[in-house]
């Protein structure tokens, strides 16, 4: 597996053009999340997490526009959708444990969990978000595109 490389000049790359779209790199997890355009710009228009309510219909649109990339064969666009929920899922944990969203404080310690870090509003909006990137993840279609871009890696 390659690394992401953060080393392009991503301002200046667009990922629908042919030849930029052979430097793309799956990374681990969400890296590159918010560099690759112009998917992130499009997905990132439609990524909320803040109750349960505004989660639901986020990962619903993000979930929309990866059925969308998929149908049209668009890995990229499928990857960046499960960054974009994988991100979900990992900043509504972050402000489900720490409300600040801070998990460290200013000697470098980790903060102590909110009590209630299993059932706030961000706990629920992390499941959710969780749910629908588990979806994306366990899809015959996502894994074997992905298997197949990673062999071109």
């Amino acid at each position: 597996m390659k690394e992401f490389d953060y080393d392009l000049d991503y301002k200046t790359l667009d990922f629908t053009d042919a030849e930029t779209r052979m430097l793309y790199r799956i990374g681990r997890g969400e890296q590159g999340v918010l560099l690759v355009r112009p998917y992130t710009n499009d997905i990132c228009a439609h990524w909320r997490f803040k109750t349960p309510e505004i989660a639901v219909k986020s990962a619903n649109k993000i979930f929309a526009m990866y059925l969308d990339y998929r149908d049209s064969e668009d890995f990229i666009g499928m990857d960046m959708c499960r960054k974009f929920l994988e991100m979900g899922f990992t900043r509504s944990r972050r402000y489900a444990n720490h409300k600040t969203g801070k998990k460290y404080d200013k000697e470098g310690n980790v903060r102590p969990q909110d009590p209630d870090h299993l059932t706030n509003q961000y706990a629920q909006s992390a499941k959710i978000f969780k749910q629908v990137r588990d979806i994306v993840a366990k899809n015959d279609t996502y894994k074997q595109m992905r298997k197949e871009w990673r062999s071109h890696e």
